[in-house]
């Protein structure tokens, strides 16, 4: 053990009662901030408002992602009604194409021109008198379309459609029965309500 010091008369004790002078911070009317007891847990008063915010974002984007597939849903249905209309359209022109008429020669050059556009319709226009020559000395034929379907949408909205075609006649003595099946690649053309043909193509 150390020594004990002895304090000599007249020295001031180590340890003073005196309380020391206050500082200037400690004289400042300084606010104290008082914490709840359960400082750590949100407070009730943020927990209705939160939850209604993500409630809100969650019905946003639930709402944003219906629009979304009910547009793609939309796209499609146009799209296929779109194409009904045009085979519905090729199909039966394909038919009144295939079928020939010598009797009515003018009314069937005329049936066709109706329904051409573009290349086509120059085409037809230009060849107009030939064609009807021939429709006028031909036999009879019955043409059935027997399939079509679209190869491909273009870019100005027309659509390549492939056409099967099977066209049947007689000889010229009515005894004997020839039948002959057709490719085509025909463009179908909207024109306003219309639809048209802007080119054929036999595919051999």
């Amino acid at each position: 053990m150390s020594p004990r010091r002895q304090i000599q008369p007249g020295e001031e004790p180590l340890l003073s009662g005196q309380v020391p002078d206050p500082t200037l911070w400690s004289r400042l009317p300084l606010p104290r901030l008082r914490l709840p007891r359960q400082w750590w847990k949100p407070s009730r008063s943020w927990t209705l408002p939160g939850v209604l915010v993500v409630a809100v974002l969650l019905a946003v984007g639930s709402i944003a992602t219906s629009a979304v597939v009910l547009i793609r849903h939309q796209a499609r249905h146009e799209l296929a009604m779109k194409e009904v209309d045009a085979l519905v359209f090729v199909r039966s022109f394909m038919t009144t194409f295939t079928s020939l008429d010598p009797f009515h020669a003018n009314d069937y050059v005329d049936r066709i021109f109706a329904h051409a556009t573009g290349d086509f319709a120059k085409q037809y226009h230009d060849k107009q008198n030939e064609i009807l020559a021939g429709v006028a000395q031909a036999e009879p034929t019955k043409g059935t379309t027997l399939e079509v379907g679209v190869e491909r949408w273009n870019d100005d909205g027309s659509a390549n459609v492939l056409a099967a075609t099977e066209i049947t006649s007689r000889t010229p003595d009515g005894k004997q029965v020839i039948e002959k099946t057709n490719r085509w690649l025909v463009v179908a053309q909207r024109e306003g309500d219309q639809w048209k043909i802007s080119s054929l193509q036999q595919v051999i």
